[in-house]
């Protein structure tokens, strides 16, 4: 049973398809923090990027496949409820409302999304319902752009995981993750080309893709 008190957090995505890229680092995460319960939640209208090839029922239920086995996941369907661009600050504040003030709460991005997170919407309230619990990446620098920003990282920064299961929200973590090669981007080139996806995603979601035709060529192309 999960402890509804202790850290759980949200990951969120287009998941356009999941892949062992995004499930991988997060398990290893959750052993490294002792993270309970990871939220997976799929975006409906991604403010940030192109339209998600798979319709959102499709993105759901190669989740629920690829989720089916592994207890630290649960599915959120909340964003693709919502027929309007999906902002993180909005979600969070939600779901903050729903645990109370007290509850830690934490958000998973990768450190490419860290440094290019003042330009996400309403980036600054983020941290009063949350905190950031960023999966490092070989290659990607530590310094943001600016020195304001730069300063922000500094002053919400911690080493203490102790911090994540204390306090309801305030602060980023830096975590060492391994980072896998995979992208969705590389999954449906390689499905275009009739390429083998085996190591790349979970059986039952590469069967699922196979059943409904899938990121395949179009007839006419």
């Amino acid at each position: 049973m999960v402890d509804m008190s202790s850290l759980q957090a949200l990951y969120g995505g287009t998941f356009d398809p999941v892949h062992y890229g995004h499930l991988k680092p997060v398990e290893i995460l959750a052993n490294l923090i002792g993270l309970q319960r990871v939220i997976i939640m799929p975006n409906n209208v991604p403010p940030h990027r192109p339209q998600p090839e798979a319709t959102s029922e499709q993105r759901k239920a190669m989740l629920e496949l690829a989720i089916a086995d592994k207890p630290l996941f649960q599915l959120d369907e909340r964003e693709l409820r919502r027929e309007t661009p999906s902002y993180t600050s909005q979600t969070l504040q939600e779901w903050r409302a729903e645990r109370g003030p007290t509850q830690p709460l934490g958000f998973i991005i990768g450190q490419d999304s860290l440094l290019n997170f003042p330009s996400w919407h309403q980036y600054e309230t983020i941290l009063q319902n949350s905190h950031l619990i960023v999966c490092r990446r070989p290659g990607y620098p530590l310094t943001m752009k600016e020195e304001q920003h730069q300063e922000w990282l500094d002053t919400h920064l911690t080493n203490n995981v102790e911090d994540l299961h204390t306090l309801p929200a305030g602060k980023i973590y830096l975590a060492e993750t391994p980072w896998f090669d995979i992208s969705a981007t590389l999954i449906r080139e390689r499905l275009q080309q009739d390429l083998s996806c085996d190591e790349l995603l979970p059986a039952p979601v590469l069967d699922y893709i196979h059943q409904h035709g899938l990121y395949q060529k179009s007839a006419d192309e």
